[in-house]
């Protein structure tokens, strides 16, 4: 029997139930966090049966002008292939951080027409909390996968999509932080424009969250219902399209359908120097 998830953010408890399951697929989609330094990787553990999902050297088109972009759909459903999921697989995504960069794997997944996944709540550091087995990483063989990719615009934004919106009724949302999106913080990376898109409201993706958790749904619902009361499209963007996905997976948990991630985020908006901008 097909195992389905119930909804876009599990529990310790579901994954640890369902750990077995013959269809079930782990992935650590963990990146080190924008303004830390890498961690030694000294007695790294994992979810027992995980396999790494690299968000920074294969799950992106490496030729792209900007960080992390999404991959071609020939060039994920292969890669995707390799770790063997098939088309009937469940997946459940974590990262050690919390929820950090799982959600961007959530997303890739489902633009590209693959929606039996869900994140992990918490991350690594809830199932450790919770006195669940782990194990070091370690290579795991499997057999080539038959899962398809069929991608779909409906949650994809490109710069061009936002530029139009700023003359129509979309919300604009940005997970950075408050110093970054007034430019009263410089961006991390170097010769980059400060300030944010115009008519584009601050939502830091840290609002979200308590301890590295997603805050309950109905702490989450009222968050976008305050930032979005008149319940528009809504456009996530941040500083290149890896929190963004953070406030995109809130926001389906929320019950919200009607929105869309600025890939190139930030990153793009603000080197482009014919794009405007506000500080």
């Amino acid at each position: 029997m097909r195992l389905k998830i119930p909804t876009s953010l599990v529990s310790k408890e579901w994954l640890h139930e369902n750990l077995q399951h013959e269809n079930l697929i782990v992935l650590n989609a963990t990146i080190q966090k924008v303004g830390t330094k890498k961690e030694e990787e000294i007695d790294k553990q994992q979810i027992p049966g995980t396999i790494f999902f690299d968000l920074k050297n294969v799950f992106l088109d490496k030729e792209a002008e900007y960080p992390n972009t999404i991959p071609s759909e020939k060039h994920f459903q292969r890669e995707v292939q390799k770790l063997g999921i098939n088309y009937n697989s469940c997946i459940v995504v974590y990262d050690d951080i919390g929820v950090y960069s799982s959600p961007r794997v959530w997303w890739l997944f489902n633009v590209f027409g693959f929606k039996n996944i869900a994140v992990l709540n918490g991350g690594l550091k809830e199932w450790i909390s919770a006195g669940y087995k782990t194990e070091p990483p370690k290579q795991i063989e499997r057999l080539e996968g038959n899962f398809e990719a069929s991608f779909s615009k409906d949650l994809y934004a490109s710069a061009e999509e936002v530029l139009k919106s700023l003359k129509k009724d979309v919300s604009i949302l940005d997970a950075r932080s408050k110093g970054r999106f007034n430019a009263t913080s410089p961006e991390p990376r170097e010769d980059l424009r400060g300030g944010h898109i115009p008519n584009s409201f601050s939502l830091p993706y840290s609002v979200l969250q308590e301890e590295g958790k997603m805050k309950p749904i109905e702490e989450l619902k009222k968050l976008y219902i305050d930032s979005n009361p008149e319940n528009k499209e809504m456009i996530f963007t941040c500083g290149s399209g890896i929190t963004a996905c953070i406030l995109a997976l809130g926001a389906q948990a929320s019950g919200y359908t009607n929105y869309k991630v600025y890939d190139g985020s930030w990153t793009e908006w603000a080197s482009r120097l014919e794009l405007p901008i506000e500080k």
